[in-house]
């Protein structure tokens, strides 16, 4: 099944309750129509209280056709489900790949380092400009080091 395809067939539901699972809201978004999966994303657990399940307060519903998306975003947006109001629209693709690494810095991918890093003996390096600086005869910098070491040594 394409990705686009896909999109257009799962409705994202916000405003959900914590006393609502995924049973209910199979049951209640069935009536428009075949549903094929019902995702309720976990929140982060508590760590005083591991065996506290919780859900982040929405949900993805993913139907059979996209008119049947369409039926349960024109009927249940802005409809109340167990006291809460619920938010009801076409599911976007999430903006960008996901971090399975958590808060590492960028330069530690792969992906990163293929697309933005150029090998050593391009990337202009202290090599480089030694090399620069020799065809140009201009003093590298251990020579201005020892020649100010040689007039320390004289004062």
């Amino acid at each position: 099944m394409e990705e686009g395809t896909k999109t257009k067939k799962t409705v994202f539901v916000g405003g959900i309750g914590d006393e609502v699972d995924e049973t209910v809201i199979l049951e209640t978004f069935s009536t428009f129509g075949d549903i094929i999966e019902v995702q309720l994303p976990p929140a982060p657990t508590n760590p005083s209280n591991p065996n506290e399940v919780k859900h982040r307060g929405f949900a993805f519903v993913t139907y059979s056709s996209p008119a049947d998306a369409q039926d349960a975003i024109d009927n249940m947006d802005l409809n109340e489900l167990n006291g809460r109001v619920l938010r009801v629209n076409l599911a976007r693709p999430s903006k960008g790949p996901l971090q399975p690494q958590g808060n590492r810095a960028i330069w530690e991918s792969e992906e990163w380092l293929k697309k933005y890093v150029k090998p050593l003996a391009q990337s202009g390096g202290a090599a480089l400009r030694a090399k620069t600086r020799e065809s140009s005869g201009a003093p590298s910098e251990g020579d201005e080091r020892r020649e100010e070491d040689e007039d320390a040594m004289e004062e």
